[in-house]
């Protein structure tokens, strides 16, 4: 897409936090999933494409201590931020495309809901895998979430690339293995339903 982060700015400068379908109060299966991966608070967590998403306070009330949010709009990040208030300081922020960004430092859980789907250009996908690559440690955990193959065909205008766990493990390739796979029927602001498929993978040691 020529200009994704114009997209998204547009979308959070126009849209309040609960007036977008993906918005969820309460991130119950991804808050489970990170959980399964590492009980360590100290691990090394980033969300892609986390936007306003309230997964950040989340893992804040669970005790993880070194959480990163990264989303190609400035808009979203700091309507989390004043969201959360004083604690905002204690997450890392990045304002960035995942398909090009240059990870500094690595990770031990990727974790992804509804980044992902978006990127219907196989390039595009190859290279959101290449940095998913550079940054998770061994044994480390990616969390992807998407529309499943029976979800909707479209979001916030935009064509989406549905998944389930083989075609995600496809595109990650076979040092990460499938942990788990989970269904979830996702009820938008608007009480319209959207099917969304989590995988789990570990990376291989």
């Amino acid at each position: 897409m020529p200009d994704r982060s114009g997209h998204w700015e547009h979308v959070y400068a126009t849209k309040g936090e609960t007036e977008v379908s993906w918005f969820q109060n309460n991130p119950a299966i991804s808050l489970e999933m990170i959980r399964a991966a590492t009980a360590d608070h100290d691990a090394a967590i980033i969300d892609i494409g986390g936007g306003a998403s309230r997964l950040v306070d989340a893992l804040l009330h669970d005790g993880y201590r070194d959480v990163a949010v990264l989303d190609l709009s400035a808009n979203a990040l700091e309507a989390a931020k004043r969201r959360i208030g004083q604690a905002a300081s204690t997450i890392d922020w990045i304002v960035a495309d995942a398909t090009t960004w240059r990870p500094a430092r690595i990770y031990d859980v990727w974790h992804d809901r509804a980044a992902f789907h978006f990127l219907t250009d196989p390039r595009d996908r190859a290279a959101y895998v290449e940095r998913l690559r550079s940054a998770v440690a061994p044994g480390g955990h990616v969390i992807i979430a998407t529309f499943a193959l029976d979800g909707p065909e479209k979001c916030s205008g935009l064509p989406v690339q549905r998944h389930d766990s083989a075609s995600l493990a496809a595109e990650l390739g076979p040092e990460f293995e499938l942990v788990e796979t989970r269904g979830e029927t996702h009820h938008t602001p608007w009480n319209s339903t959207q099917a969304f498929q989590f995988s789990r993978f570990r990376r291989r040691s």
